[in-house]
């Protein structure tokens, strides 16, 4: 799931970055991509990549 939403984050960043969206100080291409890949990160790690269910062994 975390891997989604940062391919989003880097479309919207590719976006802002290609058209030359003036944006705020805080919501810059760079910015955006770098949350991008914080989230990449978290999903690799094994953060955010489902719940694992577990059944009661007898």
């Amino acid at each position: 799931m975390l891997a989604i939403v940062s391919a989003v984050l880097f479309f919207i960043s590719f976006l802002i970055n290609a058209a030359d969206i003036s944006t705020n100080d805080v919501f810059t291409s760079t910015n955006i991509m770098l949350i991008g890949l914080a989230l990449l990160a978290l999903h690799v790690a094994g953060i955010g990549a489902g719940w694992n269910t577990r059944g009661r062994r007898r």
